[in-house]
């Protein structure tokens, strides 16, 4: 119990640590409206994306961040393979976090359910946290372009996590 204890110590002390370096990054406070985004992923996040002005489409950000498939065209022929992986990896983990966090959100519940019932529930998850990962990757590019907490989807107004 006392290694626990010390550790959980240790943990207070880092957060608080890095509360203190990053509490003054413009992008966390509308990041931490985000369902599964707490601060310390919402400092990850913004982060890794850096300037959201790079990225001039919301696509342009989910290609960034490698939560794309890999697809190889030639003529008639169209394969899709596993994630392309390109691009931060600590940003790709940390929307996956977030996308797991997110899945027992009531938005978001629906599609794990859905890709729960199509690939079985392990594969189902790990599936449906990718997709909820690309679609609060877009979220997250048009609240930091337009600087706007976060709002599901067809919601006339933010909704806070």
């Amino acid at each position: 119990m006392t290694l626990i204890d010390e550790l959980d110590e240790q943990i207070v002390d880092c957060e608080r640590e890095l509360r203190r370096l990053g509490a003054r990054h413009p992008y966390v406070p509308l990041l931490t409206t985000i369902p599964g985004i707490a601060w310390v992923l919402g400092y990850t996040i913004a982060a890794e994306i850096g300037d959201i002005g790079r990225f001039p489409s919301p696509r342009k950000l989910v290609g960034y961040t490698g939560l794309t498939p890999r697809v190889e065209q030639s003529g008639e022929r169209d394969r899709r393979g596993p994630l392309r992986k390109n691009g931060p990896n600590y940003l790709r983990w940390a929307l996956i976090e977030a996308a797991h966090s997110a899945g027992r959100n009531p938005h978001y519940r629906p599609v794990v359910e859905r890709m729960r019932a199509r690939h079985g529930r392990t594969r189902g998850s790990k599936i449906a946290a990718i997709e909820i990962g690309r679609r609060l990757t877009e979220a997250i590019w048009h609240m930091l372009t337009h600087d706007r907490p976060f709002a599901p989807a067809g919601a006339p107004t933010p909704v806070a996590a």
